[in-house]
């Protein structure tokens, strides 16, 4: 999952920089609104966590101009303001939810998953696709009640997917919700690791739970409910 942090707290802007990215996370970094505004409208975000107190332009302002744009990924506000009236305010002007500072990590990582699933409409922690299920709390992959050993990016592969079920997803804009934004785009890893997560999550060959559409990307296959619809 790729991120926008928006921070002007150049100690906290790195802290959460630090341990986004040791859960797995992809991270953008911007410490005013303005170049935020400029990083949203190049990128396409998974989520953002937005501080209101911003120079040139404030996080309220900042969700507006984005809102107004038609950019829909979810927002996470943070303030050090616990007057109820500024909540109501960053969420009329377009935010999905608030986190007052100071704040535990877990909390805020237990926001982040849930707004991310919500965007993707799947309430539930759990993710089911057919016989692969996935666990975004405790990072638990299994086909068929059985766990699948994964590396960090595999299970970024696997969860990326899930959330997106339906939707043909091209090795670029994979590329860009795992990785960093300097990641060579030409690279053949999403293809080694494609490859590596069809034998890992169907050794025997008969789920086949990955289609290739060539030319345009890859798809989760249509589970037999789906067929059957």
């Amino acid at each position: 999952m790729r991120l926008l942090v928006v921070e002007d707290d150049a100690r906290l802007l790195m802290q959460l920089d630090v341990m986004l990215r040791q859960q797995g996370y992809s991270v953008d970094l911007a410490d005013d609104g303005e170049k935020a505004l400029f990083l949203f409208s190049e990128h396409p975000y998974d989520a953002a966590i937005v501080d209101v107190g911003l120079p040139k332009i404030d996080g309220f302002e900042l969700v507006r101009r984005c809102r107004q744009q038609d950019i829909r990924c979810p927002i996470l506000l943070l303030t050090a303001r616990d007057r109820w009236q500024e909540k109501v305010e960053g969420l009329d002007a377009g935010a999905d939810d608030y986190l007052t500072k100071p704040f535990h990590d877990e909390e805020l990582l237990a926001r982040l998953k849930a707004l991310i699933r919500r965007a993707s409409g799947k309430a539930n922690p759990v993710l089911n696709h057919g016989a692969l299920s996935l666990d975004t709390v405790s990072e638990e992959v299994l086909v068929n009640s059985s766990p699948v050993s994964l590396t960090a990016y595999e299970y970024k592969v696997v969860e990326y997917f899930l959330l997106n079920p339906e939707k043909v997803i091209s090795k670029t804009e994979l590329t860009e919700h795992i990785y960093d934004q300097d990641f060579d785009l030409d690279s053949n890893v999403i293809e080694v690791f494609i490859g590596r997560l069809r034998k890992k999550l169907d050794p025997d060959g008969t789920l086949k739970p990955i289609e290739t559409l060539r030319g345009r990307g890859y798809r989760l296959a249509r589970t037999t409910e789906q067929q059957r619809a």
